[in-house]
């Protein structure tokens, strides 16, 4: 038998750092949703105890360094499965991009094994297990669209946002969240966002109030930090994007965009000096 999960990428229409915590992380307020771009997994039983990743892109680990393979050897670990399991990573979402793609290829893995070997884990529970792989984990376990509090661990589910285009672009740069957080200085941030008037204008539905309401603090240095990610957030909003904002850490840029119409222009635009632009609907 074998199962398919879908791993779709995130991105961060608000990001906020509220304090740095004892435990090193960051106490982190976001507005998280889901975008059409997604990695696919396919999963099949081994009938010998192991694991054994593969994928068409050669860029990624298919060892232990692999979020999915953690995530195959905790839940072995955890519920005692003495099986082995073949997971073929189908990539698309670009990787060290601020998408979540390795975090949602572990969701997704989780989602697949319990079904693959009839854990009947429930849903919170597969959540507990992905918070300890990574913050974004939790989130992409459940998808849909959710205020994310704590170190990004606990979720409360809300409404989508009004349907949309989304324009994703990456520069050819990968950006390390553990070195944006490190230089992030949360005594510099003179205004943040705020998530109660990004849920109120996702609950009445205004397209208008959401793009007014994108924040990431993160931006602050990123885009000192990394000159490319500042010109490809100009040049979105120059191209006539109806709201932009850097995605997580970065170095992905996205625009939020109400009129088909306007999507050629925007996407050739951007292609003109980046490779990898993308042109998605929003998951609700």
């Amino acid at each position: 038998m074998k199962i398919y999960e879908k791993a779709p990428a995130k991105i961060n229409l608000l990001l906020d750092v509220l304090r740095k915590r004892e435990d090193g992380f960051h106490e982190v307020e976001m507005i998280m949703t889901m975008v059409d771009l997604a990695d696919r997994l396919e999963m099949q039983e081994l009938p010998r105890d192991t694991i054994i990743i593969s994928s068409q892109a050669g860029y990624i680990p298919l060892d232990e360094k692999n979020l999915a393979f953690q995530a195959a050897r905790l839940i072995k670990d955890r519920y005692d499965v003495r099986k082995g399991v073949y997971i073929h990573l189908d990539k698309k979402i670009p990787v060290a991009a601020g998408l979540a793609g390795g975090s949602s290829d572990a969701a997704a893995a989780l989602r697949g094994l319990n079904r693959l070997w009839q854990l009947n884990i429930p849903e919170e529970e597969l959540c507990t297990l992905g918070a300890e792989l990574g913050s974004d984990v939790p989130f992409c376990v459940t998808g849909g669209t959710a205020i994310a509090t704590g170190r990004g661990e606990r979720l409360e589910p809300i409404e989508s946002p009004p349907q949309c285009w989304v324009v994703l672009a990456k520069p050819p740069i990968n950006v390390s969240t553990a070195d944006v957080y490190g230089k992030f200085r949360v005594a510099g941030i003179d205004q943040h966002p705020s998530a109660a008037d990004m849920v109120s204008a996702i609950q009445r539905g205004s397209f208008a109030d959401v793009c007014g309401g994108l924040g990431n603090v993160l931006e602050s240095v990123t885009l000192d930090l990394y000159p490319e990610v500042r010109q490809l957030k100009e040049s979105m909003i120059r191209l006539g994007a109806d709201g932009v904002l850097m995605s997580g850490s970065g170095p992905t840029v996205f625009g939020l965009v109400s009129k088909e119409g306007k999507l050629p222009r925007i996407y050739n635009g951007l292609r003109g000096f980046c490779k990898e632009v993308y042109v998605v609907r929003m998951l609700t």
